[in-house]
């Protein structure tokens, strides 16, 4: 049997105001083709299939839509758990009806292992959890959880308990396993590095053949059994952009791993440069129609620079430069702010005006400013209803 493991899909996740929608379109796309490439009989997303508790329309259309073609048009059986970021509640409703569709929807763990069986191989269905949650169900072992490792311990101790004979025993887990490697957009596994408080140890999973994790974005082996398959799309710039995204492909008879890449409708780049250097750089036609951060290291960055950049690049998402009032300070601001910016004269006005005397416009400036507009706008209606 083979299974794909994927995760954190994070469906309705934007960057700024600009919707990620027709990049998670294109991967949805990578998926159907591996799956029928390699002959894929499970799919296993491991969390995070949403970006936020409460999400979009569009997301759970697009969720909805995925979940559609994989189980009824290519016949496969889907394996979720819910993450960090999903609404647990939510993404399991109707889950006992969806399971004769072949869709299998974990929300929360209960004191008996949920267990999915397919062929020979037995699936695990960890769901992200709390240290509390897990008391609340074993009450008799709250003595032994002082700690989320320890709750981890004691629910996979409850999983080993059940194992049988002659079967594969994989665990879906969605979890921050000590010495992971974060990336900026794993947001919420960065803050738990401060006190260690929601890591665990790839000790808890002893006994499993194969954990399929989730939470972590970057695709890294924990243990040569332990892996996360990271996102399917970069989310952030930085250590993302040299990530290789992909989805692992694991045929039980074997046990071997098999890493697919997808390929990504946009890739993300970070230009880090004078500004001399950036403007006259020659850049490739995937770093040009790709995500763009710009970091000019020389200059302050203004309405004029800004226009030439958006002219180099069509999806610039970021730029900075230096401040005007202290060269060793950055100034950054994201190009949805800036377009935000350029709905309000006035904003406009403030911003060129500080441009040139490195001050905020006073109410006398900016009255003057306003009677400039008007003065323009009636001689545009003058000379339009001459013209008639």
């Amino acid at each position: 049997m083979k299974i794909l493991h994927t995760s954190d899909w994070h469906m309705g996740a934007s960057d700024g105001n600009r919707s990620l929608k027709e990049d998670q379109l294109f991967f949805l796309e990578e998926i159907y083709r591996v799956i029928e490439q390699e002959n894929i009989d499970v799919v296993v997303i491991a969390g995070d299939v949403y970006d936020r508790a409460i999400t979009s329309a569009e997301a759970i259309s697009l969720y909805d839509d995925a979940m559609t073609h994989i189980c009824n048009e290519l016949g496969k059986e889907v394996l979720i758990i819910a993450g960090n970021h999903d609404s647990a509640e939510r993404l399991a409703s109707c889950s006992g009806l969806l399971e004769k569709a072949g869709l299998h929807i974990v929300g929360a763990i209960k004191s008996e292992p949920t267990i999915v069986s397919y062929e020979d191989v037995d699936f695990y269905m960890l769901p992200w959890f709390s240290e509390d949650k897990v008391k609340s169900i074993y009450p008799e072992k709250i003595a032994d959880i002082n700690s989320l490792n320890d709750a981890y311990k004691v629910v996979c101790d409850k999983c080993r308990e059940t194992f049988a004979e002659g079967k594969k025993h994989i665990a879906v887990s969605h979890a921050f396993i000590t010495g992971s490697e974060l990336s900026v957009s794993d947001r919420a596994a960065e803050l738990a590095v401060v006190g260690l408080a929601t890591q665990v140890s790839a000790d808890v999973f002893d006994g499993f053949d194969y954990v399929a994790l989730g939470h972590i974005h970057k695709p890294q082996n924990v243990r040569d059994n332990i892996r996360y398959s990271g996102t399917p799309m970069p989310y952030s710039f930085g250590k993302e952009e040299a990530q290789e995204k992909s989805v692992t492909v694991i045929d039980t008879d074997t046990m071997e791993q098999k890493i697919v890449p997808l390929k990504l409708l946009h890739k993300r780049t970070t230009i880090k440069d004078t500004w001399e250097n950036v403007t006259a750089a020659v850049y490739s036609d995937e770093v040009r129609s790709g995500y763009v951060r710009v970091m000019i290291t020389d200059a302050f960055v203004g309405i004029e620079k800004i226009s030439v950049i958006q002219s180099m690049f069509e999806n610039v998402l970021e730029l900075s430069g230096n401040s005007l009032t202290d060269e060793n300070a950055v100034i950054a601001m994201s190009m949805s702010e800036f377009r935000e910016m350029e709905s309000d004269p006035i904003q406009i006005f403030k911003s060129f005006y500080k441009d040139c005397f490195n001050a905020e416009p006073d109410d006398h400036f900016v009255n003057m400013f306003l009677e400039s507009i008007e003065d323009v706008n009636e001689s545009v209606n003058v000379g339009s209803d001459d013209a008639m």
